[in-house]
């Protein structure tokens, strides 16, 4: 397996000093009960890998009152690749909310991977004289990305 040299990466964490970073993020209405929607997406290019740094939600329930972390009927999801990035699989409440201090969480990413947020709406019927009602959802992501020689490099792979 070819490396890349140590001297082109960071003494820290080892990630290559040409990395770029991303971050990516939506706000949109609660979906219908059965539906879900899509807050934040960002796909690797081919030869690509990465590493997720954090991810954030947001309500605006959770805007107007810090209290209200749970989320009953709502389900978030942090997948790759359209798979469920585990440990983060049906969370039903905000562990990393907008706007706070969030917890890093440092997942790598595999060669041309999609990472995306989803809110999917299994059971939350809004009414409207609802003091609590959720009417709005959000997501972020944030990471870095670089090429990676290992899945491209024409050139080494030769030798």
């Amino acid at each position: 397996m070819t490396k890349v040299s140590t001297d082109q990466c960071c003494n820290i964490c080892g990630i290559p000093l040409d990395a770029e970073y991303f971050d990516e993020s939506g706000v949109e209405n609660v979906p219908e009960v059965g539906k879900e929607v899509v807050l934040a997406r960002f796909s690797l290019h081919p030869q690509y890998c990465g590493v997720l740094n954090y991810f954030v939600q947001f309500t605006d329930q959770f805007f107007r009152d810090p209290s209200q972390v749970k989320t009953p009927g709502l389900e978030w999801l942090l997948l790759m690749n359209h798979r469920p990035l585990f440990p983060y699989v049906k969370l039903d409440r905000i562990i990393n909310p907008w706007g706070f201090t969030c917890i890093p969480v440092a997942i790598r990413l595999d060669e041309n991977a999609m990472i995306e947020v989803v809110v999917r709406n299994v059971a939350y019927n809004r009414t409207p004289d609802d003091r609590n009602v959720i009417t709005q959802v959000g997501g972020r992501i944030v990471g870095r990305y670089w090429y990676n020689r290992v899945y491209g490099d024409v050139a080494r792979r030769l030798r």
